[in-house]
């Protein structure tokens, strides 16, 4: 008897609800239900991501194992929750959201990757490129005919062969840079061969999955695959034909420093959205022409990178979180039982890393790397991440794979993914903070004819100017020669491009240890450049990409890799319009004490107010006045010492101010620690450099000394006061003495030491910019590094302060 049952379809969902007062549930619509999922997705990624990150995972795997949480393998297994915040008839809306940021996350993917790196890839990235992709995709064909014989029967074989060799040989370029970023790889020769070999796999990756959509399709015609084909071959050559010439005209018209036309980003974002539609149409997939529009956007000038400023945040931060439920809502851990199922999944695994990995290792040994080398490329290359799960998604969308199988491969990539910086970090590992021995370490020299060599570091800028004026006042007489090294310390965020990172790093790696013979665009670049081609500097731009908590260890290797004199860090506060100081980022007193403490030279620390005005003051009309106040000591002679270099230049005025205690004092007074003296050697090191200073005025009018005797630290401070007028003050961080010891009292920014705290704090009125000094020693005092400390355990209360 036939069944007379029909199905109900659900109704569709409408947008929004007319409120629970009217008696609707929010839950019941669109747009409501999909921000509560938006929201559940966020929290839990973020906080799963602040669990992983001591274990220095990428963020995509916090995302995958979110994805997964929320599906039926955990949380889901409650069917009220499914059916409550993932009814089946939102997951439509779901995967177009997810798919359409998706589509332009992959955009951003074609953006990173320069067709002119490939063009530039040798013979060995070559080689281990293609052994990393042949031996994985041989074994996955494999390991296809194992899981077609088990737990996929039934599906269309030439599809699911390769699918899965895609999907076992893949590499996550994006994933790889992030992790090459994070540990301080990627101007290495093994993070270059990483990059390098990742893009040629990421390339070969796009064009197999074409050739598995175009076979994957719901007809059994071998001819209309064959169209598909030929369509998708021919849209790529049309976009390299029209493409290139009017990005090319967009980018021309985009000044370096001026903001990009708002229509050339909306008619680039409406072409991935137009090329889209016409993959899609095609057959091949919507992410495909958007990857390939991506690729044909030019990588220099300030186009890509307004691009990516625009459209990153919104795709990475909230859309793209979305496509990882998306595919945990289809990972369903359970399907996963018996002997058989977890056999198979060890073999996926298996297979996956030794086919990557000692594909690898192989060809790097036969290309002649070093062992060491040759194993952390082979597991930096098994990093997988989101293009595998787009593999997987269409897979399973197009029904070349099942529940188990889909899971099983998700799996997969999450292991093998969660593994790479572990082991990486286990088997590289670097003597940090390691010190090379080199000879002049301080300004301070007996032979002062050499070249000194600066390190000056900016985060931002905005301090440009007056560094490069201080730059200026440095340069001393022609003969000596100054060689500056301008390192733009940027943060490695937790944001999912990496134009920027890779790009920068690779660029300027050049620039940092070669002599550029071709102008870079960058506006950083170009003004340097400028500058030394207008002075008598040499002077080199380089980048440093990391983490805050680990940016001291760039500065300090790049400082010992180019034998610098002296490191010059900005202050962590900005002056503000009304002349008070206030925190730019309190993460930036943290670098600053790092830095202190293990520096291999001098340090000096930059309180900028503004040396010089807003732009670079050229050599014929520098006319600055620098004070010195001198109490005695390491650094307060390394201050000297910088000091009379820059009275050298013919535009700067110098005056040493020397304190010393007054005799009616020093007999029994109680105002001043009597204690606190400086040693005879230390004395006699500092009348040695003050009579060569002495020396130096009767040859040098430019050059005043004066000496004040104060009783007790009001009366110093009163003194101090009186020489506000000038350009820049240099002094000591760690002045000695009697006179400076009672100043050491209320110190907001320990790092600063007592005279730099009060020619800082608000009740000191003066437009001076501030160099504070610290001359290299082998062994900080007791006192310094105590007061570092203090420097690191106050500064989450600078932010506070004015």
């Amino acid at each position: 008897m036939a069944s007379t049952t029909t199905m109900k379809c659900p109704s569709p969902m409408k947008a929004t609800s007319n409120g629970v007062f009217q008696g609707d549930s929010p839950l019941d619509y669109a747009l409501p239900l999909v921000i509560v999922q938006i929201c559940l997705v966020l929290v839990l990624t973020r906080v799963l991501a602040y669990l992983l990150h001591p274990l220095r995972q990428p963020r995509v795997i916090s995302e995958i194992i979110g994805g997964i949480l929320l599906g039926p393998s955990a949380l889901g297994r409650n069917q009220k929750y499914l059916d409550a915040i993932f009814p089946p008839r939102s997951l439509t809306v779901l995967d177009t959201l997810a798919n359409f940021g998706l589509l332009f996350f992959l955009f951003l993917v074609g953006v990173e990757l320069d067709p002119r790196s490939l063009r530039r890839t040798g013979k060995k990235a070559l080689s281990i490129a293609l052994a990393g992709i042949s031996l994985p995709f041989a074994l996955g064909i494999g390991t296809s005919f194992v899981l077609r014989g088990t737990v996929a029967k039934g599906v269309s074989q030439g599809p699911f062969l390769i699918f899965i060799g895609i999907a076992l040989s893949i590499t996550a370029f994006p994933i790889l840079a992030r992790i090459l970023a994070e540990l301080k790889l990627l101007t290495t020769d093994v993070g270059q061969m990483a990059m390098s070999a990742a893009a040629v796999n990421d390339v070969a990756a796009w064009i197999l999955l074409a050739l598995a959509i175009s076979l994957s399709g719901t007809s059994h015609s071998p001819l209309i695959s064959l169209w598909v084909l030929l369509c998708g071959a021919g849209f790529v050559l049309l976009c390299i034909v029209i493409g290139p010439p009017i990005f090319n005209w967009m980018a021309r018209r985009c000044a370096e420093g001026e903001p990009v036309d708002e229509l050339y980003i909306c008619a680039t974002l409406g072409a991935v959205l137009a090329v889209g539609f016409v993959t899609d149409t095609i057959g091949i997939h919507a992410l495909f022409g958007a990857f390939v529009l991506g690729v044909l956007v030019p990588k220099e000038g300030p186009f890509s990178g307004a691009l990516v400023e625009k459209v990153e945040d919104l795709v990475s931060g909230l859309f793209l979180p979305l496509y990882f439920v998306s595919s945990g809502l289809k990972t369903n851990i359970a399907t996963i039982q018996g002997a058989q199922s977890w056999g198979l999944l060890v073999l996926v695994i298996f297979t996956s890393c030794f086919g990557k990995i000692v594909g690898t290792i192989s060809v790097s040994l036969l290309c002649k790397m070093p062992v060491q080398e040759a194993v952390m490329l082979g597991f930096l290359m098994n990093t997988k991440g989101l293009v595998e799960l787009i593999v997987l998604n269409i897979g399973k969308d197009r029904g070349v794979l099942n529940d188990q199988t889909f899971a099983i491969i998700v799996l997969m990539a999450l292991f093998t993914t969660f593994i790479t910086t572990p082991i990486v970090v286990s088997v590289y590992k670097p003597a940090k903070l390691a010190i090379t021995k080199y000879k002049h370490r301080t300004i301070e020299r007996k032979d002062v004819s050499k070249q000194l060599r600066i390190l000056t570091c900016f985060h931002s800028t905005r301090s440009i100017p007056t560094m490069i004026n201080l730059i200026e006042a440095s340069r001393g007489t022609a003969n000596k020669g100054l060689r500056v090294y301008a390192m733009h310390l940027m943060e490695l965020s937790e944001r999912s491009s990496a134009i920027l990172m890779v790009h920068n790093a690779r660029k300027n790696r050049l620039s940092f240890w070669e002599k550029r013979e071709v102008s870079d665009s960058n506006q950083i670049v170009v003004t340097f450049e400028t500058f030394e081609h207008l002075s008598k500097v040499s002077i080199r731009p380089t980048t440093a990409i990391s983490r805050m908590n680990s940016m001291y260890e760039d500065i300090i290797a790049g400082a010992e890799r180019k034998r610098v004199a002296m490191i010059i860090l900005p202050f962590h506060k900005h002056q503000r319009i009304d002349g008070h100081l206030e925190t730019t980022r309190a993460d930036l007193r943290h670098v600053n004490c790092r830095v202190l403490q293990h520096a291999p030279c001098s340090v000096g620390i930059l309180v900028d107010r503004g040396l010089g005005g807003v732009s670079h003051v050229s050599a014929s009309n520098v006319d600055f006045k620098v004070t010195i106040l001198f109490f005695g000591g390491h650094d307060d002679r390394e201050a000297l010492a910088y000091g009379t270099r820059m009275a050298e230049h013919p535009g700067i005025n110098l005056l040493v101010v020397r304190f010393l205690v007054d005799p009616e004092v020093a007999g029994g007074s109680v105002t001043l620690d009597m204690d606190q003296t400086s040693s005879p050697e230390a004395q006699s090191k500092d009348e040695e450099l003050l009579t060569d200073l002495k020396h130096k005025i009767s040859n040098n009018s430019s050059i005043k000394y004066e000496e004040k005797l104060v009783k007790d630290a009001s009366g110093t401070t009163e003194l101090i006061r009186a020489y506000n007028r000038c350009n820049l003050f240099l002094v000591g961080r760690m002045s000695e003495g009697q006179v400076v010891a009672a100043l050491d009292e209320n110190s907001d920014c320990p790092e600063l030491g007592p005279l730099g705290n009060l020619l800082t704090c608000p009740e000191f009125s003066t437009t001076a910019s501030v160099l504070v000094v610290q001359q290299y020693q082998i062994e900080l005092s007791q006192d310094s590094i105590n007061s570092l400390k203090d420097g690191e355990l106050t500064k989450e209360d600078d932010s506070d302060s004015d």
